[in-house]
């Protein structure tokens, strides 16, 4: 594996791999790597890509009262198990590598960022979008892969790519969870061990929702209402739980077709996601 911090570095070694004839296929993290983002380069390396990683912690998505300046950073760690899985290149640029003075230009998402996660942290997608888009511009991928614990920003990234014709597939990854069923996230390391514990029960609650989705339970709200006394169990502090539209995060009243189920909770300080797409066209065996 190589590593580079330098733009312009990045770009000839991308070249060379394509006239080598290689595809290309970028993972962006923010690092502290977990099980979920190997799972990302795997699936790129099954298909035969030359797989560029990016670990940049994004300080355009983060709020002035959130987690920056504490969220973990183990570059050195990070960079072993990259190699192990297979990334044939390195990308960890300073912030004034990706950001040089004056910075003037950020991508608007539109109603999709101000949803969900985008209403309590205003501005977040507008910062995910902006650095996923320097990277597109920087690596130029042809695939490009997200796991989809980050089901809204998956979609936000994708509907970007489409509608600024930027030349590469955006491919979602399903949740990676750890052997109790918690979303693994970078994050995690900052449970205390009973809100380790407790945060089980965030997919606990969505198995449960989804079997009641299934047996006949129809009514949004009351999905909603059944994940929220669930979790009154715990000293979790819920900012959203809500049913939606899986293509288009539209609001929905009667549940049809496919939803997705997402929720953020807070325990203590942290911040956890969790979601659950339920296809009714699509057999519960077979999901």
């Amino acid at each position: 594996m190589e590593r580079c911090e330098c733009v312009a570095e990045v770009r000839r070694r991308v070249e060379k791999a394509r006239r080598d004839g290689f595809s290309v296929a970028l993972v962006p993290t923010m690092g502290y790597l977990h099980e979920g983002h190997l799972a990302l380069v795997r699936e790129a390396r099954q298909r035969g890509s030359f797989v560029v990683m990016s670990i940049f912690v994004n300080p355009l998505q983060f709020g002035p009262n959130e987690d920056y300046a504490r969220y973990p950073r183990d570059l050195e760690r990070d960079a072993a198990l990259a190699a192990e899985a297979g990334v044939a290149l390195l990308f960890h640029p300073s912030a004034e590598e990706m950001y040089p003075e004056p910075n003037l230009t950020q991508i608007e998402v539109g109603k999709l960022g101000k949803i969900l996660c985008g209403a309590s942290r205003p501005g977040h997608f507008r910062g995910a979008a902006t650095v996923v888009g320097k990277l597109f511009n920087i690596v130029g991928p042809d695939d490009a892969y997200f796991g989809l614990k980050d089901y809204q920003q998956y979609l936000i990234i994708r509907q970007m790519a489409h509608d600024l014709n930027f030349p590469v597939r955006v491919i979602g990854v399903p949740i990676v969870r750890e052997d109790d069923g918690l979303a693994k996230s970078s994050r995690n390391v900052f449970l205390t061990p009973q809100e380790r514990a407790e945060a089980v029960l965030l997919n606990v609650s969505l198995a449960e929702a989804e079997e009641e989705i299934r047996q006949g339970l129809r009514q949004a709200r009351k999905v909603e209402e059944g994940i929220r006394r669930r979790l009154e169990q715990t000293q979790g502090r819920v900012d959203y739980i809500e049913v939606r539209d899986a293509s288009t995060l539209a609001e929905v009243e009667a549940i049809e077709g496919k939803v997705v189920i997402a929720l953020a909770v807070y325990f203590g300080s942290t911040r956890l996601i969790d979601n659950r797409i339920i296809d009714l066209d699509t057999p519960a065996a077979e999901a």
